[in-house]
């Protein structure tokens, strides 16, 4: 709360940010982006008033410093000013994507390597500056770092892996749109995102060029959802939707817009993790013609939960638009009752609903990266009644073979005893409640 007053206090007395654009491009060769010296002190006075994630149980949480991070830019990046470093052209266009790219920033371990130099992984290796400076140079088994670069965990197949396991591709009408609910569809604008995460669902399609957002097939797919009338909620996603120019992105919402049916449009993206700059004052202008709109947000640890991104999500949320967050339990990373609960109050101080807490899908590659069920269940249980509901997602199984999402919940219900069932809370205690029969 005190964070908020001090954000809008602070708004009060700075002068209005404009950002001047040319979206030319899905994959913006350059930046090409001029931001008022207003938004550049506003995120240096976020970054005062955000809370250290250091005072939380587990040690291992731990926020990334300033110092490390100003060092990071001092070293690597010492001739780019702020204005540049704020753009999400210039972003975009010096991502890291090779290993000799990498080994600049990062200690490379062994396995690392082998992974990277090798021919088995599919999916390619690319990472944002910004998110780069999250990482840990020395250490292979830093929670961010293990999610963006590749091991030799990936190339390994194990039992009941698959390139396709929620079977998306046998669900698809239409190159590109997943109808999998009654009265909803993904839509899949491109395979491209500014950062790859190393357990992606699509790893077997995104980066490589065979989803293009071209407006033949866009028009494809709206030409499907307008003929099913039975679609009141499009979620659009990718790749990562907000890679798109703005103006590719208004004609796509504007076109679904008109459609009388279609009731909802959601958003799934990782930008705010990982390329909060593309959130600008010009695009939230946009998205706000457009409501209802909906966002949910990919998140995965603590560390994610910068300035920058709350700066992002704040400049969302004022808009109106609200926030899910999504997050994937990753063996390592994020399997620690304490370091979930980090990230959940985190993003629920961003104004970010937790929604979902995905079990790993059984991608070609993924066993390193996936717990067992036990763990899942074991973290909602150390959650539910030791924190706010809100900040309790719901955990789910994505059915492979596409079955959709399969809520999964510790056991409270422990049975019946004439007309009264016996329930178990979150001390692990009994009681009874007189059921209507």
């Amino acid at each position: 709360m005190q964070l908020q007053k001090n954000i809008v206090s602070f708004r009060n007395h700075t002068p209005d940010l404009s950002i001047s654009l040319t979206d030319e491009d899905e994959e913006p060769p350059d930046g090409r982006v001029e931001i008022l010296d207003a938004d550049y002190c506003l995120l240096n006075t976020l970054s005062t008033l955000i809370p250290s994630f250091s005072a939380f149980e587990d040690s291992s949480v731990k926020a990334v410093s300033p110092t490390r991070r100003k060092k990071f830019r001092n070293t690597f990046f010492p001739d780019v000013t702020a204005k540049q470093w704020n753009s999400w052209h210039w972003q975009v266009a010096n991502r890291i994507r090779n290993g000799e790219q990498l080994s600049r920033f990062l200690q490379l371990s062994e396995d690392e390597q082998l992974a990277i130099n090798g021919s088995g992984t599919s999916l390619p290796l690319s990472i944002t500056p910004y998110y780069l400076s999250l990482l840990d140079p020395a250490d292979p088994m830093q929670p961010l770092r293990r999610s963006v670069v590749p091991t030799t965990g990936e190339l390994t197949r194990g039992p009941g892996e698959a390139d396709d396991p929620l079977g998306e591709d046998n669900q698809s009408p239409v190159p590109g749109l997943v109808h999998r609910y009654p009265d909803r569809v993904l839509f899949l604008v491109h395979d491209f995102c500014s950062t790859y995460c190393r357990y992606c669902t699509r790893s077997r399609v995104v980066g490589h060029g065979a989803i293009n957002p071209t407006t033949s097939r866009f028009e494809q797919m709206l030409d499907y959802i307008r003929n099913t009338e039975s679609i009141r909620d499009v979620l659009i996603s990718g790749g990562d939707p907000l890679l798109l120019s703005d103006d590719r992105l208004e004609w796509l919402l504007s076109n679904l817009r008109k459609i009388p049916h279609v009731e909802i449009i959601r958003i799934g993206t990782k930008v705010p993790a990982v390329l909060p700059q593309r959130i600008t004052p010009k695009l939230v202008k946009m998205l706000r013609h457009y409501h209802p709109l909906w966002m949910s947000l990919h998140f995965i640890h603590p560390d994610e939960c910068t300035p920058e991104t709350i700066k992002a999500c704040t400049r969302l949320a004022d808009a109106g638009i609200p926030l899910g967050s999504q997050t994937v339990l990753l063996r390592g990373i994020n399997d620690k009752v304490e370091t979930m609960k980090g990230l959940m109050h985190g993003v629920m101080k961003m104004r970010v609903r937790p929604y979902y807490l995905y079990q790993c899908d059984p991608i070609t590659g993924s066993a390193h990266f996936r717990t067992p069920v036990e763990k899942g269940l074991e973290i909602i249980q150390g959650l539910r009644g030791f924190t706010s509901g809100y900040a309790v997602p719901t955990y789910v199984i994505d059915a492979p073979g596409g079955g959709g999402k399969i809520p999964l919940l510790p056991e409270s219900v422990a049975g019946r005893e004439g007309t009264e069932i016996l329930l178990r809370n979150y001390e692990d205690r009994c009681f009874r409640y007189p059921d209507v029969v």
